[in-house]
């Protein structure tokens, strides 16, 4: 499942470039495009909570499936009635799986086994995200933007939906541990003032938000900026962003290792802060070449960690304490963040109009700053508390 949502989304952030060029559109009016994926992510994440909550992880898995197949299926008609607006009702429903599938995977991992190795887990099952990032970026790359066309963009899309409907056959079949459980049931407003007390929890909300806005941004202007920088076509901008997610995968298994050793807490800060320089790198590295490609690389790799990191220090103590359910809402919160990429990208997308492509890596910058500004204090939180 990590896989899964992992190739949509690196398979969306190549769409702003293959619509860039087929409907001659602005770097805005293609950030719409996050705008309907990541828009969808908040406004499924709570309904999903509670349907998980009411039904089971199983469940909430088998129904992301079924709404990422119906998505990826709706291309097809979209393509035939080559209206960008179908596009993003696709994408809307789409990604609403896709939110559907990460509310209901990542708090199911967090409680299955000890819960002080529950984000050491969690980095784990993520570092599988960015293996379906690479799959995702090579379907771009050699069905879609080798021969940009509507119907190409449609084709793949449609061809991923059967083999969603494919798995979603296996996991109806499939037998699942159920994931610990103390069997309390509280009400949702008691849930939801425990999670608003929580002062890790709540912070970690608002960094996963700034968080997910600068990696949308990286990625969605990746092959713009290369293709500007170094005067390249869409398909071979497309490496560099490539290689870009093979270095983001690869140092989360580095990261993930590093746990052993390193808190997670203070391997977040040196991730922001790292990630905070390499991001200003490229907003003044214009005309540096192969000197700005190989921050814009480093980018992605420093910042790999954050997404579960965050999740699991935000999360973590709710999952062990004394009501492990309201982890099922504290989790759609979390994924609510992601919102940060609808709002985030397409005032990224207006920079970028107004005052080019590299100073809209400015916005990614400050994001990281936010994320390394948690760092910190979680770093403290949890060091007062010897954890």
């Amino acid at each position: 499942m990590f896989l899964l949502w992992g190739l949509a989304n690196n398979m969306t952030d190549t769409l702003l470039a293959a619509f860039k060029r087929i409907m001659a559109m602005s770097d805005t009016q293609t950030s719409l495009i996050q705008f309907a994926f990541y828009g969808s992510y908040f406004c499924f994440a709570l309904p999903a909570a509670l349907f998980i909550r009411k039904k089971s992880f199983k469940s909430g898995i088998i129904l992301g499936l079924l709404l990422y197949a119906f998505g990826a299926m709706l291309f097809m008609p979209a393509a035939y009635a080559a209206s960008y607006g179908f596009y993003l009702v696709a994408i809307y429903i789409m990604a609403g799986g896709c939110s559907v599938l990460e509310t209901s995977a990542n708090p199911y991992i967090l409680s299955m086994g000890s819960p002080e190795t529950a984000t050491r887990r969690l980095n784990i099952a993520q570092s599988f995200n960015p293996v379906g990032s690479i799959v995702g970026i090579m379907m771009s790359k050699y069905f879609i933007l080798d021969d940009i066309s509507l119907y190409s963009i449609s084709g793949t899309y449609a061809a991923l939906g059967l083999i969603l409907l494919g798995i979603l056959v296996i996991m109806l079949f499939a037998k699942m541990p159920m994931g610990r459980d103390n069997g309390q049931q509280d009400g949702v407003r008691e849930s939801f003032s425990r999670l608003l007390a929580n002062r890790i929890y709540r912070r970690g909300v608002i960094a996963q938000f700034f968080y997910v806005g600068a990696q949308i941004g990286v990625w969605s202007f990746t092959i713009r900026l290369v293709m500007q920088e170094m005067g390249w076509r869409e398909s071979e901008a497309s490496t560099i962003y490539l290689i870009s997610i093979i270095g983001h995968c690869l140092s989360r298994f580095v990261y993930t290792w590093l746990m052993k050793w390193i808190a997670p807490a203070r391997l977040l800060m040196i991730g922001g802060l790292l990630s905070t320089i390499m991001a200003l790198c490229v907003a003044f590295g214009s005309g540096t070449g192969n000197i700005l490609l190989i921050a814009l690389i480093l980018v992605s790799t420093f910042m790999s960690l954050m997404f579960p990191t965050i999740y699991g220090l935000a999360l973590g103590d709710i999952a062990k304490g004394e009501h492990p359910n309201d982890s099922k809402i504290g989790a759609s919160g979390l994924i609510m963040a992601i919102l940060g990429g609808a709002i985030l990208t397409p005032i990224q997308g207006y920079i970028s109009d107004t005052s080019g492509v590299y100073c809209s890596y400015l916005l990614p910058t400050f994001c990281f700053m936010v994320v390394t500004a948690y760092a910190v204090y979680a770093t403290r939180h949890f060091a007062k508390r010897k954890v």
